[in-house]
């Protein structure tokens, strides 16, 4: 399982970016992760990977785990048709990862390049997150600065709104 951290690790080492690293049993959804992450000082979120009803446009929707992710009032802030849940393939083909792994760290697989990536703003104000590097079988904190630094080398548009 290295070789899906390890192209996480090699990419912010590469940018200098401080991060922490903690092993824990795979977590599926936000309620098996917080078991886990109660321990970890930082901020738990999630991370949604959603397309438009068309499926030609994909989002990786990031939002405090404490926060309730009403599609109907995403797609009116964001501007788009009706937004669900992609599937696991698609999650692959854009991504290169399984459900319960989504991160912005999927934003290194080649194909990711056309996802909208789309913040929370609330998230600004907090000094560390809670990422899987690629992986639910582990976690990665670093700050918000840290994750901005990381998508400014990503070819992605990013978004912040207000949940």
């Amino acid at each position: 399982m290295d070789r899906l951290k390890q192209p996480v690790f090699d990419a912010l080492t590469a940018l200098g970016i401080q991060y922490d690293s903690y092993d824990h049993p795979a977590v599926f959804n936000s309620e098996d992760a917080e078991q886990h992450w109660r321990t970890i000082p930082g901020t738990q979120v999630k991370n949604l990977f959603l397309r438009n009803k068309k499926g030609d446009r994909h989002y990786l929707v990031i939002l405090g785990i404490d926060k309730r992710a009403d599609l109907k009032t995403l797609v009116k802030i964001i501007g788009d048709d009706r937004f669900s849940f992609g599937s696991p393939e698609r999650l692959m083909d854009k991504m290169g990862l399984t459900p319960g792994s989504v991160s912005p760290f999927g934003l290194l697989h080649p194909n990711s390049g056309g996802l909208l990536v789309i913040i929370d703003e609330d998230l600004r104000k907090a000094e560390r997150l809670l990422f899987h590097p690629n992986i639910n079988t582990a976690t990665v904190t670093l700050s918000f600065a840290d994750l901005q630094k990381f998508l400014a080398t990503r070819p992605n548009t990013v978004r912040y709104i207000r949940v």
